[in-house]
């Protein structure tokens, strides 16, 4: 099986956008599910609504990989997952080095989904001496020491640091060093890294912290929304009746007092 290290997703050499190939993991992931469904087909519009996007936007996307599905029946889903996943890369094996084995690191250790999208778990690595030859998930630890020989033995081309975010930086140049071209990064700091090498942030506390200027905004719009509501205070408006002409003879209006 390929091990990656040589191989690198065809969708720049395409010029598929960024913003596309961002997407794509979103079709991907609704496209799975149906596929587990055994659905065969597909509307661009029951797809772009389990992606979260309009379907203009999905068929834009589709086109970038030369899919148009077929009028008044849709999308093949079967050959939808085998295309996406060909552009992604996800048709090899994507050997995975994850380095800083706390809590965060011992947990994506033992996420299981991994194996089932092209991601395999090749390597365990932290600094604590006391973690070496420990097992999680079923991978004994190794020091930090060798993480140039571990990367290189195991054709490592994606790395993912889980370290404290003082030590980020240093474990990022080492395995810049050692060859991995692309790295996620859960630490919560910004990380320098030399042209060719792709950096992706996985930030908890920035997401959170969006979330939370949402959550303010809507209880500004609450509270804004009930301050224009009538004044409880106020006394209340009087009606009366009065005549006016009208072409039948005389209406009644509703004046204020």
């Amino acid at each position: 099986m390929a091990t990656g290290r040589n191989h690198r997703p065809a969708t720049r050499s395409r010029g598929i956008p960024e913003a596309t190939v961002a997407r794509l993991p979103l079709y991907l992931r609704a496209l799975t599910a149906l596929s587990e469904r055994s659905v065969p087909t597909v509307s661009s519009e029951e797809l772009a609504a389990a992606a979260g996007v309009n379907s203009a936007k999905l068929r834009k996307d589709f086109s970038y990989l030369g899919s148009y599905g077929t009028r008044g029946v849709g999308y093949d889903v079967e050959y939808l997952v085998y295309q996406i996943s060909r552009e992604l890369g996800l048709t090899q094996d994507w050997p995975v080095a994850i380095v800083g084995i706390g809590n965060l690191g011992a947990a994506l250790a033992n996420y299981g989904g991994f194996a089932s999208r092209g991601f395999r778990v090749a390597a365990l690595i932290d600094a604590d001496p006391a973690m070496a030859g420990t097992p999680v998930a079923g991978i004994p630890v190794q020091h930090a020491d060798d993480l140039d020989r571990i990367i290189s033995e195991n054709g490592v081309s994606i790395g993912v640091i889980t370290t404290p975010p003082g030590a980020a930086q240093q474990v990022c140049d080492r395995l810049v060093a050692a060859g991995v071209t692309s790295i996620l990064n859960f630490a919560p700091t910004v990380l320098s890294v030399p042209d060719g090498v792709d950096v992706r942030k996985v930030d908890l506390s920035i997401e959170l912290q969006i979330l939370a200027f949402h959550e303010q905004r809507k209880a500004g719009e609450e509270a804004a929304s009930a301050d224009s509501g009538p004044d409880p205070a106020a006394p209340p408006v009087r009606a009366t009746t009065s005549s006016r002409k009208g072409p039948d003879g005389d209406m009644p209006a509703v004046m204020p007092a």
